[in-house]
């Protein structure tokens, strides 16, 4: 079983910047690629954000150059820089991991809102 648990979000204008978080713990020993996707109601999950454990970094088109991925192997843990924020960044994020390269499966945290409005 595992379990992650996101803090951070909340409402910003627009231009400003925002952090989230995520921490992972449970059955699981190390993680292949953790990573974040926003989500708005009616449309699908998708991944924007991405670090494997060796620490290359991958971006949606729609936030590269303003958001920023990090993690911490040792204490489980992601967090998402968000800068220049936009109204269209509006969602909610949800953290995910996929502990091995040899299997796609995935597990979700329960999200956390992120608003970007003046």
């Amino acid at each position: 079983q595992v379990l992650l648990v996101e803090s951070g979000g909340g409402l910003v204008q627009p231009g400003g910047s925002l952090s989230v978080s995520c921490s992972a713990s449970g059955s699981i020993a190390s993680i292949y690629l953790m990573g974040w996707s926003p989500q708005v109601p009616g449309k699908q999950r998708e991944l924007v954000a991405t670090v494997t454990s060796g620490g290359t970094t991958d971006y949606g088109a729609a936030v590269e150059g303003r958001f920023t991925v990090t993690r911490d192997n040792r204490k489980k843990t992601i967090s998402l820089q968000m800068n220049d924020l936009k109204p269209e960044d509006t969602a909610v994020y949800y953290c995910s991991v996929r502990p091995r390269f040899s299997s796609p499966r995935r597990y979700w945290g329960q999200g956390t809102q992120v608003t970007v409005s003046s």
